[in-house]
C-alpha cells in the first residue's frame, strides 16, 4: 500500500529549497504510515510529504531556513518508529541522501543499479567509475545483488504470517465448539483440556501473526488516533482475551474466532500486496529495456561500464544492435534508431548530429557517438516509472472517506459490543456466556476490513491497466475524476494532427505532369529550412524523384522564393509573388481558394514567367483522431477544439472530425481562458495538449492530459500522460476511469451495507424469534468473506481491457514504452 499527501504549509507562495528521502523502519500497516505522515506534516517548514509504504520511503520537501532532515527524523522517532541509520535499523537508508538521490526502485538491487542515480545537475564532472563511497554521484551506494526490495520483503513477511496463522488455525478449529456442534467432530473429550490446548495454539496466531495489527493499534492509540488497525485489534483481542477468561472459568470458549479473524484479515492484506506488487512487476520489465552496460569513451579510451556508472557529459558509442543506455544528444555519426519500445512509433527514426536519443531505444544500423544529458530518474523512462509509482501510492477521495469512517466505526464496534452485552445481561434471562458471545460476535463482525481494501485494490488494478496501455495517471484522485468530466478541449496541432505539414494536392495548369511539377519545386525548395519546404522535398523523395541542382536561389520575404532549376526560372510562393513577377494566375486563384477552405496552404508555382500550377500542403490529421472524437461523443462528452490557426483552417479540421465547437486564432497564453470559459458553464473540463504551449491550459483544466511522452512540461503539468501520442487513448482513459469508479463504489457500498446489516444479526436480534445465533467464529468468517469479495471484485476490473478501443490493445511493436506486452 502507499500513502501520499501534498499540502502547503502556508497560504502564501513558498519555495521548498531542499528535498530529502528517509527510510522509516517498523511500519506495520498503512495506519502506521498515516501516523508518520501526520507527525511530519505538523513540522514548520515542511512543504509537501509523501510516504511510499511498500518501500518505507518518506519523501519530503522543506525550507532549510525553518527545519532540516534531522528534525523530520526526530518527529518520526517520537512516534515510535526508527529511521535508517538509527541503532538497530537497516542500512537501507544509504539509498536516500538528501537532494542527491531520486530512487525509483522496482525489482531487485540488480534492477535498481540502473536507476538509483542522482538527478542531472548542470556542469557535473566525470566521476571515478569505481563508484567508491566518497564519490558524490553514487552517494556511497552499495549494490548488493542479493538484497530484495522492501516491497518484496513486506509481501513475504505478510505471506509468512498468513501461513503460520493458517497452519495453527486448522487445529484450533478442529478442537473448537464449531467442530463439535456443527460437524460432531470431537478430538478430545475434556472441555478444559481442549480450551487450554486452544489457548496455547492460538497464542502465536494472535501475538505473532496478528502483531502487525495489534502493534499498529497500540501506536495509533498512543497518538490518540482511531483507524483500521484499531478495529482489527479490537475484534481479535476481544475474542481472544474473553476466551482466556472463559478458559480460566471453565466455560465454552471461542479461540477459533480470534484465530480465524487474524488468518482471514492477513489473507486479505496479502492478496492486496500481491495485486499491488503484480502491478509493479509489469513496470519492472521496463528495466529490461535499458542495457546493463554500455561502451563509454573516457580519456580517449573505450570502456565497457555498467549503465549505473554513466554520468552526465559522458560520451557513449553505439554500434549496430546496441541499446541506448541513457538519454542524450548525437555528437557524431548517423543511424536509424528503433524507438518503438519507448515512443510507440514502429518506423525507425533517422538520427543525425544534434538529434536527441531516448534511453531504451535500439540502434538498428550505423555507428554514432552521443553525449549523456540525462541519467537515472531524470530520463524519460525514469520519469514515467516514477509517475506510475506515485499514482499507486496515492489515495483516491473515496479511500480518504473510508479512512475517516474507520475512526467512527471503531466507536461503533466497541459500542455495539458493550450495548449488546448490556442489553442481554439486563433485559433477558440468558446466561452470562451467551451475552458475552453475542457481544464478541458484534465486535468481530463490526471490523470493516473490507472498507479498508475497497478503493486501494481498485486503484492498484486500474493504474496497472493504464500503465500497460500507455495511460499514465499521476494519482488516484485523477483516476477517480476523469470519468466525471462533462467536456473536453483538445489542442489541434500535435494532438488531433501530426504537427507536421505534408503535400496533399498537386494542380498543374500546363502540359507538365504532377511528378515533374513536384520535382521542379522540390529542387528549388531543397535549400530552404521552412517546414513547407521540408514537406515538399519529402514528398518528392517518397515518389523517388531525382532532384536537380539549384542556382540563383533568392528568398523573397513575405512572398516566397525564386530559383533556377535545369535552366528554368521558378517562382514559388503566394499570390503576391505572382503579382510582383507579373505572372497571370490563369484560373489558379479560384482553385487556391477552395484549397484554403479545406484548411490547406496553397503555393503558386510559376516557370519562366508562366503559371505552372499549385502545390498544397496541410497538417495531417492523426489516423485515429476521427475514432477518438466519435468515442468521446459516445461517452457523453462535449468536444471542443482550441487552435491558434485562422478560423477557416480550424473549421476545416473541425468539420472533417465532426467537432461542433471551435475556438480559433487563440494564442498559447490565452488557451487557459477558453478552458475557464467552459468551466464557467458549470462543466468539468479536461484539456488535452502537447504539454508545451498548452501548459497553462493543462493547469487550468480539472484534468490536464498531455499527449506524447517527450517533454518535462507534459510530465509536470498534466494529470495524465498518454505516451503513444494517440488521441484514441483519451477515450480509453475515460472508460478505465469510469470502470474503476464503479468498482470503488461497489466495494464501498458492499463493505458499508454488509457490516451495518451484520452487526444487529451478530448482536442476536434474530435469536428470540428465530433462534438464530451467530457465534464469533462465524462472524469472523463472514467478515473475512466480505474482504475477499471486495478484493476479487477489484481484480475483475481487468475485464475493462476488453472494452478499450482496439487501437489501444495492440502488440508491443507499436505500444509506447513497451507496456502493452507486460501483461501478467
Amino acid at each position: 500500500m502507499g500513502v501520499r499527501a501534498n499540502e502547503s504549509a502556508e497560504t502564501q507562495t513558498v519555495v521548498s529549497d531542499r528535498r530529502a528521502i528517509v527510510v522509516v523502519e517498523d511500519l506495520r500497516c498503512t495506519c502506521c504510515a498515516e501516523d508518520v505522515l501526520d507527525a511530519v506534516r505538523r513540522l514548520d517548514g515542511v512543504r509537501s510529504v509523501e510516504l511510499d509504504y511498500q518501500r518505507a520511503e518518506l519523501r519530503f520537501d522543506y525550507d532549510s531556513a525553518l527545519t532540516d532532515e534531522e528534525a523530520v527524523r526526530e518527529a518520526v522517532r517520537e512516534r515510535g518508529y526508527r529511521c535508517d541509520g538509527d541503532p538497530g535499523g537497516s542500512t537501507t537508508g544509504q539509498l536516500a541522501h538528501t537532494a542527491q538521490l531520486a530512487s525509483i526502485t522496482c525489482g531487485t538491487k540488480c534492477d535498481r543499479m540502473q536507476y538509483e542515480l542522482p538527478h542531472t545537475r548542470a556542469g557535473e564532472e566525470h566521476r571515478d567509475p569505481s563508484g567508491e563511497a566518497e564519490d558524490e554521484g553514487h552517494g556511497g551506494i552499495s549494490h548488493d545483488m542479493s538484497d530484495p526490495t522492501m516491497a518484496a520483503a513486506m509481501e513475504r513477511d505478510m505471506r509468512n504470517r498468513f501461513f503460520v496463522a493458517l497452519v495453527l488455525t486448522i487445529p484450533v478449529i478442529l478442537l473448537s465448539p464449531l467442530a463439535v456442534n456443527t460437524f460432531g467432530f470431537e478430538l478430545i473429550d475434556s472441555d478444559d483440556a481442549r480450551n487450554w490446548l486452544m489457548l496455547v495454539i492460538s497464542a502465536p496466531i494472535v501475538w505473532y501473526a496478528g502483531w502487525v495489527f495489534i502493534g499498529g493499534a497500540w501506536t495509533s492509540l498512543r497518538n490518540r488516533a482511531l483507524n483500521m488497525a484499531v478495529l482489527v485489534a479490537t475484534g481479535v483481542l476481544a475474542a481472544w482475551l474473553a476466551s482466556v477468561f472463559l478458559t480460566i472459568a471453565g466455560e465454552e470458549t471461542f479461540f477459533e474466532a480470534a484465530a480465524m479473524l487474524v488468518t482471514f484479515v492477513l489473507f486479505g492484506h496479502w492478496m492486496e500486496m500481491k495485486s499491488r506488487r503484480g502491478t509493479s512487476d509489469s513496470l519492472r520489465a521496463l528495466f529490461d529495456i535499458v542495457p546493463p552496460a554500455a561502451t563509454v569513451i573516457r580519456d580517449g579510451q573505450e570502456l565497457e561500464l555498467p549503465t549505473s556508472q554513466i554520468v552526465v557529459g559522458d560520451t557513449i558509442r553505439l554500434k549496430p544492435g546496441d541499446k541506448v543506455p541513457v538519454d542524450g544528444v548525437v555528437r557524431s555519426g548517423s543511424s536509424s534508431i528503433d524507438e518503438s519500445l519507448v515512443t510507440g512509433e514502429s518506423i525507425p527514426v533517422e538520427k543525425v548530429v544534434g538529434d536527441e536519443l531516448i534511453g531504451g531505444s535500439v540502434n538498428e544500423a550505423g555507428t554514432l557517438t552521443f553525449e549523456a544529458t540525462k541519467i537515472g530518474a531524470d530520463t524519460a523512462l525514469g520519469q514515467i516509472i516514477d509517475l506510475v509509482e506515485r499514482a499507486q501510492n496515492s489515495k483516491a477521495p473515496g479511500q480518504r472517506l473510508a479512512d475517516r469512517a474507520a475512526g467512527v466505526l471503531v466507536i461503533v464496534a466497541v459500542s455495539a459490543g458493550l450495548l449488546t452485552f448490556a442489553a442481554w445481561s439486563l433485559f433477558s434471562d440468558e446466561e452470562f456466556i451467551r451475552s458475552l458471545t453475542f457481544a464478541i460476535s458484534a465486535v468481530v463482525i463490526a471490523c470493516p476490513d473490507a472498507l479498508g481494501l475497497a478503493t486501494p485494490t481498485a486503484v492498484a488494478v486500474g493504474t496497472g491497466i493504464g500503465a500497460r496501455h500507455n495511460i499514465l495517471i499521476k494519482d488516484a484522485a485523477t483516476l477517480e475524476g476523469i470519468g466525471a468530466l462533462d467536456a473536453i478541449a483538445l489542442d489541434k496541432t500535435g494532438t488531433l494532427t501530426l504537427g507536421e505539414p505534408a503535400v496533399t494536392d498537386l494542380v498543374t495548369s500546363d502540359e507538365r505532369s504532377e511528378d515533374e511539377l513536384l520535382r521542379l519545386v522540390a529542387s528549388a525548395e531543397q535549400g530552404s529550412e521552412h517546414p513547407l519546404a521540408a514537406a515538399i522535398v519529402g514528398a518528392a523523395r517518397e515518389r523517388g524523384l531525382q532532384l536537380s541542382e539549384t542556382t540563383g536561389f533568392e528568398a523573397v520575404a513575405g512572398h516566397g522564393l525564386e530559383a533556377t532549376v535545369d535552366g528554368r526560372r521558378l517562382a514559388v510562393g503566394n499570390a503576391r509573388l505572382f503579382e510582383r513577377e507579373g505572372i497571370t494566375a490563369n484560373g489558379l486563384t479560384e482553385r487556391a481558394g477552395r484549397l484554403a477552405q479545406e484548411g490547406k496552404t496553397a503555393m503558386y508555382v510559376g516557370v519562366d514567367g508562366q503559371a505552372a500550377g499549385l502545390v498544397a500542403a496541410a497538417d495531417q490529421i492523426r489516423p485515429s483522431a476521427r475514432r477518438a472524437i466519435a468515442s468521446l461523443k459516445e461517452l457523453g462528452l462535449e468536444v471542443a477544439m482550441i487552435s491558434g490557426d485562422n478560423q477557416r483552417t480550424a473549421e476545416a479540421v473541425a468539420g472533417e472530425l465532426e467537432i461542433d465547437r471551435v475556438f480559433a486564432e487563440v494564442l498559447p497564453q490565452d488557451k487557459a481562458d477558453y478552458v475557464e470559459k467552459l468551466q464557467g458553464e458549470g462543466k468539468g473540463v479536461a484539456m488535452v495538449g502537447d504539454g508545451v504551449n498548452d501548459a497553462p491550459a493543462l493547469a487550468q483544466a480539472d484534468v490536464g492530459v498531455a499527449i506524447g511522452a517527450g517533454t518535462d512540461v507534459a510530465v509536470e503539468t498534466a494529470n495524465v500522460v498518454l505516451t503513444r501520442s494517440d488521441p484514441l487513448d483519451i477515450a480509453a482513459a475515460m472508460r478505465l476511469s469510469r470502470a474503476t469508479v464503479r468498482k470503488m463504489k461497489q466495494n464501498l457500498a458492499w463493505a458499508s451495507v454488509y457490516n451495518l446489516m451484520a452487526i444487529p444479526i451478530a448482536a442476536g436480534v434474530l435469536f428470540p424469534a428465530a433462534g438464530i445465533e451467530l457465534r464469533p467464529e462465524w462472524s469472523a468468517l463472514l467478515m473475512s468473506a466480505s474482504s475477499i469479495i471486495v478484493a476479487t471484485n477489484a481484480v475483475l476490473l481487468k475485464r475493462v481491457e476488453g472494452e478499450l478501443p482496439s487501437g489501444v490493445r495492440t502488440g508491443h511493436a507499436t505500444n509506447g514504452l513497451g507496456l502493452g506486452h507486460l501483461n501478467r
